[in-house]
């Protein structure tokens, strides 16, 4: 452990850091990419299925993680994981991706989710409504307000990790209230008979819509190959709503008894997102029949498959109590972003900190303030991310992204081997449970997911790759300007 970690204060407990797993797992994803993920696989049995595959696979890596953050408890988390266990270059081009899309592209994302939720209650801040025009550039009013969120969060975790974890454990709660109201809700109140028994007729009969144009959208029925390769693209949805279980590796400085605490939190928050998100599915195919058609005139016509702008939580709720269910929605998603982001933002800057100390970020990043906080790290990833809200590309690039995420995932877990035969007299006070078998399974699962994406949506992956490389050329120049100084 460095000088400058030895200052952090360690404030956060078991609770707080499986808040923190949960609240920055649950966003706004859960209430919309089961729509796709119906286009893909069209038959129930599949949806859940995707969602459980999700699960388990998060919940193994998890656990894997578990023996990385009990052996480098310290600031920057999967960053010092990946340059401990191979070299410098790798553990940055993760912290550069991290900065330029993953993390702020996340940010932004959650951000202006936040902002298209609220105009449904203050159309005001409706994407329509443009404020302002600069340099060509459409500023709308979604945009600022999504950008003002991510202001709002920042400096109140300028203010120290202690105001920030008490944000972060008050929207976790009330927001996963929330999302058991929702199931509740859907299991009771909300059941359809006729729903159920459409989608029991066609639980296991898998076919992918597919866009044809003006024309509208064709039928094909899947089996073998094709229902393989259309389940792993499906899951891409579904990891990036469960994605961001690993942040709170980035902050294990700030930890109690960080080799027992973030272990133990990974795998308690994945535990009950996995659950929650299961179960909400089932509530979805309780109110509405999986399959529609894009033309429908009411909700259950349009099923989930065609639910309007893909809000399925949206829709179930409009189906239970009218267009009042959607203004419930709508709050309810506001408070999930908000307290997402705030995972988000209070992780994501220790990365850059770690990054800093090492020399391979602005110097002025590997500082504490005065609450013991990375201050100047947590303002260039709020300014970052706002860039990213008013180019409004961030959500083509976390689609370029999502491949090499998977990637890091994969070499994360493959370096708990490398680190065994490494260091192997290192003090584990955890270990991965089901060495070796554990850890390569998932491996072997994650590649195949990373094989299929390769093929089925190639522009995405090569995309997603050469946004990682971009940081050769950036971390070969931090290393000769800091051999310059140094002279």
């Amino acid at each position: 452990m460095n000088r400058q970690e030895a200052t952090f204060r360690r404030e956060l407990r078991l609770f707080d850091a499986t808040m923190l797993v949960v609240g920055s797992m649950i966003g706004s994803g859960i209430f919309i990419v089961s729509a796709d993920i119906a286009r893909m696989v069209g038959a129930p049995g599949y949806l859940l299925l995707v969602w459980v595959l999700t699960g388990v696979l998060t919940l193994v890596a998890a656990l894997c993680y578990g023996e990385l953050a009990a052996l480098f408890p310290r600031a920057g988390g999967q960053y010092v994981y990946l340059q401990q266990a191979y070299s410098p270059l790798v553990g940055f081009l993760y912290g550069w991706a991290l900065f330029l899309v993953i993390q702020t592209g996340s940010i932004a994302a959650v951000g202006v989710a936040f902002a298209k939720f609220t105009a449904v209650l203050i159309p005001w801040f409706s994407e329509s409504n443009v404020v302002a025009q600069v340099a060509g550039l459409r500023i709308n009013a979604g945009q600022l307000l999504a950008i003002t969120s991510i202001i709002v969060l920042t400096v109140i975790n300028l203010r120290g990790v202690r105001l920030g974890k008490l944000v972060q454990d008050t929207f976790t709660v009330t927001k996963t209230a929330a999302l058991l109201g929702l199931i509740v809700v859907g299991l009771t109140l909300g059941l359809n008979a006729e729903s159920i028994a459409q989608n029991w007729a066609s639980f296991w009969e898998a076919q992918r819509l597919v866009e044809v144009g003006a024309a509208g959208w064709s039928i094909e029925p899947l089996a073998g190959v094709a229902l393989l390769s259309a389940i792993g693209a499906a899951m891409v949805g579904s990891l990036f709503a469960a994605d961001a279980w690993n942040n709170i590796t980035f902050a294990a400085a700030e930890v109690v008894e960080p080799q027992r605490t973030v272990p133990r939190s990974m795998v308690l928050g994945v535990l009950v997102v996995t659950v929650l998100y299961v179960v909400a599915n089932i509530a979805y195919l309780t109110v509405l029949p999986l399959r529609g058609v894009q033309d429908g005139a009411t909700v259950w016509e349009r099923g989930l498959q065609f639910a309007l702008q893909d809000r399925v939580g949206a829709a179930a709720m409009e189906a239970v109590f009218g267009p009042w269910g959607a203004v419930l929605m709508a709050v309810f998603i506001m408070i999930s972003t908000f307290g997402c982001n705030n995972g988000l933002i209070l992780a994501g800057a220790r990365v850059y900190y770690a990054m800093a100390q090492d020399g391979l970020f602005f110097r002025a990043a590997g500082r504490l303030n005065q609450h013991a906080v990375p201050g100047v790290a947590l303002v260039l990833q709020a300014l970052w991310a706002s860039v990213l809200c008013l180019s409004g590309r961030y959500g083509d690039l976390l689609d370029y992204i999502v491949f090499a995420v998977l990637l890091f995932y994969i070499v994360t877990i493959a370096g708990i081997f490398v680190l065994r035969r490494k260091i192997p007299q290192a003090e584990r006070p955890y270990r991965a449970p089901g060495y070796p078998v554990l850890p390569l399974l998932y491996i072997l699962a994650a590649a195949a997911i990373a094989v299929d994406l390769l093929i089925v949506k190639p522009r995405y992956t090569i995309a997603g790759l050469l946004l990682v490389l971009s940081g050769v050329p950036v971390y070969l120049f931090w290393r000769w300007w800091q051999q310059r100084s140094r002279q």
